[in-house]
């Protein structure tokens, strides 16, 4: 599959998105890898999702994942969360934003499943249409609130997962690094102190050798001794 593919069929997916969930400005940045490697971005501003073939250098998070898994994502096929936490998407910056994110998909989904039923309901129901229109958006709203919790916390536990296993390793890799570098430290501190320790020694000898030759200078001019290796006369 193409880039353009790509951009084209996630694009479509989110054209009649629900956004009524979320009340913020998102923007993330998807890497696609392998098969139609590139960039794009999906942003929800205003109520509408637009999908664009760039890069979003401001992004709230970034997406690495395949084609396959970010259009089955875009078509509710599968939950961002639940893929982080599978490992077969990886997720930089901004975990709990996640949670947002995924908000879209289900509102998307649960609306999409609804919808020929709701048709039935309201035709079967049409002289007390007023009042149960009112009674369902009521209902409607209180589980859109409890599936939109769940996926939150859902989400948020995956990404809690993922920002643990990355500390973990984070912290292995700066184990690694000071142990190799107190060893280090540690071979240039008994080299220093050889060094030094052989500097010393010759240090010692030679006054010692100097001390040894002024006593033996000043021994020789005393009167009434002679020279160690001085002749004897017959």
């Amino acid at each position: 599959m193409k880039y353009e593919e790509i951009v084209a069929k996630v694009k479509k997916a989110y054209a009649k998105a629900d956004t009524a969930l979320v009340d913020e400005h998102l923007a993330v940045q998807v890497d696609v890898t392998g098969e139609g490697e590139g960039a794009f971005y999906i942003e929800v501003a205003d109520g509408k999702i637009n999908v664009e073939p760039w890069e979003y250098l401001d992004h709230d998070f970034k997406i690495q994942c395949t084609a396959e898994e970010i259009i089955a994502i875009a078509e509710g096929k599968k939950k961002l969360g639940a893929e982080v936490e599978s490992g077969n998407v990886y997720i930089s910056r901004n975990f709990d934003k996640v949670a947002v994110f995924d908000l879209i998909v289900a509102k998307k989904s649960a609306k999409k499943a609804a919808a020929p039923k709701a048709e039935k309901t309201a035709k079967k129901a049409a002289p007390k249409a007023e009042k149960k229109t009112a009674e369902k958006k009521v209902a409607k709203k209180d589980t859109a609130a409890a599936a939109a919790k769940k996926e939150a916390e859902k989400a948020a536990k995956a990404a809690e997962k993922a920002a643990k296993k990355e500390a973990e390793k984070a912290a292995k890799a700066a184990e690694k690094a000071a142990k190799k570098e107190a060893e280090k430290a540690a071979k240039a501190a008994e080299k220093a102190a050889k060094k030094e320790a052989e500097k010393a020694a010759k240090a010692a000898a030679k006054a010692v050798k100097k001390t040894a030759d002024k006593v033996e200078a000043k021994d020789k001019k005393k009167p009434g001794r002679k020279p160690k290796n001085a002749e004897v006369k017959a």
